[in-house]
């Protein structure tokens, strides 16, 4: 299982950081997480087979995390030769075949009548879905738009959990405990907290409370990038903590 994050970065253009995605490669499934502004480019930046991803899970709506969504979309049918003839499985919290729908009506109905089979499937929090070669994919409701939701993909004994992007939440520390990769957004500094982002230091806690074998923070406004980020999160999470950047990857092997 590998992740790499192809977009660490935010609603604010930032040198180097391209909006919000993140890639799970295991067995068969090359499931991306999110698509914000740029991340298609940076795919292609990053020699990264973009034609061949076979799931895009959204962790919500929010501009910096779907953008991208219909670039990839027309790149599949016009970006490629043959174009695209493999399905494709869209997985996000309800309301995501509305988002799509919407997408249409800007873009004209052709936009999900590419040549290529798209499914479309709509998680509850709490929800489970098998998506193949005995990758699990599980959802967890977290503080941030009614619809946010944090992801699990879990296979050959290994689990990576994605934040998505969250305000403090106890239970999101004990949904994801014991993973081996914990990808948790860091916005913003602790002198611009707010309910619906963490700060370096509420990272140290999640760790705390997650224990994950890695700590990777993402999803950097560029205050957060003024301060310590490591030191504030080492006075409460002591663990290892990678402060991830576009192309950064991890592999972990089956257990």
């Amino acid at each position: 299982m590998r992740l790499t994050t192809v977009g660490t970065g935010t609603a604010a253009p930032w040198p180097g950081r391209v909006q919000s995605s993140h890639l799970v490669d295991t067995g068969s499934v090359r499931l991306l997480m999110d698509c914000g502004s740029g991340v298609a480019t940076r795919l292609a930046d990053l020699r990264i087979e973009w034609q061949t991803i076979t799931h895009l899970a959204i962790t919500h709506f929010h501009a910096d995390h779907i953008v991208d969504l219909p670039t990839l979309l027309y790149a599949w049918r016009y970006g490629q030769l043959p174009p695209r003839s493999e399905p494709l499985d869209v997985i996000g919290p309800a309301g995501t075949l509305r988002l799509l729908s919407r997408f249409a009506t800007i873009f004209g109905d052709g936009l999900l009548s590419l040549g290529f089979p798209i499914s479309v499937r709509e998680l509850a929090p709490g929800a489970s879905l098998d998506l193949a070669d005995g990758v699990h994919l599980r959802c967890t409701k977290v503080p941030h738009t009614d619809e946010s939701m944090a992801y699990s993909v879990e296979a050959g004994g290994r689990r990576i959990v994605y934040t998505g992007d969250t305000g403090h939440d106890d239970a999101l520390g004990a949904w994801a405990n014991g993973c081996d990769i914990l990808l948790a957004e860091c916005s913003l500094p602790e002198t611009m907290a707010i309910a619906t982002h963490l700060t370096p230091h509420q990272c140290g806690a999640l760790g705390a409370a997650a224990r994950p074998g890695v700590l990777a923070l993402t999803h950097f406004y560029p205050p957060v990038e003024a301060v310590d980020i490591r030191g504030e999160v080492a006075t409460r999470f002591d663990g290892r903590v990678v402060l991830a950047t576009d192309g950064w990857s991890l592999d972990l092997e089956e257990r």
